[in-house]
């Protein structure tokens, strides 16, 4: 990357606002964070690019689990990028595995050739593979700009010395950007540590203050250890905490403790 970026890992229009506003370089625009995200509707996008100057990067994913696609599933994810390419996405964000825990090429590049011109983002899909310095390989043949990765940790901190060795394997040929649990408290750390200038973080908070007076108690609408009188949101000061971190890397980019 030519300078450190925050991304918005964002799934409403009241987050995409809120991180915009917070400072985000780039969102990554999906549906239903609860569940690791699934792809937007392409309302929420026109809404989100519509009243806001910030680039829009696309979760193409059909369904909540692993990321072995069949025919269909692959067929829905052409399409929808070719959809969101038209309605003028900035990239999308995509992965594809085969049974053995590899990066399915040939599906990669069958994806991107959807893409044309946009940035394509490899997402977490990278953090489930077999061997993670040749799934890197395979994305920088197949010409991704960006891994997405917690070091194949269940967070960016704790898979710190995977993103240390990602980055210095990368060598500038494609960009790894860390992303789960990355906050306001060790975004610097990570960047000492690894050398990584990107991060990506949906700096959300619960409420339960919502607009409902009257509420039903015991029923549940999807996963029974979540509210329904729960939002979970950008925090547009928690956001803007973590930005102004990220762009102070500015002044030291470039000196990494590899």
């Amino acid at each position: 990357m030519d300078r450190p970026l925050i991304e918005g890992c964002v799934d409403s229009y009241a987050s995409a606002m809120a991180a915009a506003r917070g400072g985000a370089d780039r969102l990554e625009l999906c549906a239903n964070l609860s569940i690791g995200g699934t792809t937007p509707s392409r309302a929420l996008f026109q809404q989100v690019r519509r009243d806001c100057g910030t680039p829009v990067n696309v979760l193409i994913r059909p369904r909540f689990g692993d990321f072995l696609y069949t025919r269909r599933e692959l067929e829905e994810m052409e399409e929808e990028i070719l959809r969101f390419g038209e309605l003028g996405a900035n990239g999308v964000v995509i992965g594809a595995l085969t049974p053995e825990g590899d990066l399915d090429g040939a599906e990669m590049a069958r994806l991107m050739g959807r893409a044309g011109g946009m940035e394509v983002t490899l997402h977490r899909a990278f953090d489930m593979t077999r061997d993670p310095f040749a799934a890197l390989e395979e994305a920088v043949r197949l010409g991704c700009r960006t891994i997405l990765t917690s070091g194949q940790a269940q967070s960016a901190p704790a898979g710190k010395e995977l993103l240390r060795e990602l980055t210095a394997r990368a060598a500038g040929r494609i960009d790894i950007m860390a992303g789960a649990g990355v906050n306001r408290t060790n975004i610097r750390v990570l960047h000492e540590h690894t050398g990584v200038t990107s991060f990506h973080t949906s700096a959300r908070r619960g409420t339960a203050d919502g607009g409902m007076r009257y509420r039903k108690e015991g029923v549940s609408m999807g996963l029974p250890f979540l509210s329904e009188y729960e939002l979970w949101r950008t925090d547009e000061a928690e956001f803007r905490a973590c930005a102004e971190i990220v762009h102070a890397l500015e002044g030291d980019y470039g000196c990494k403790t590899l």
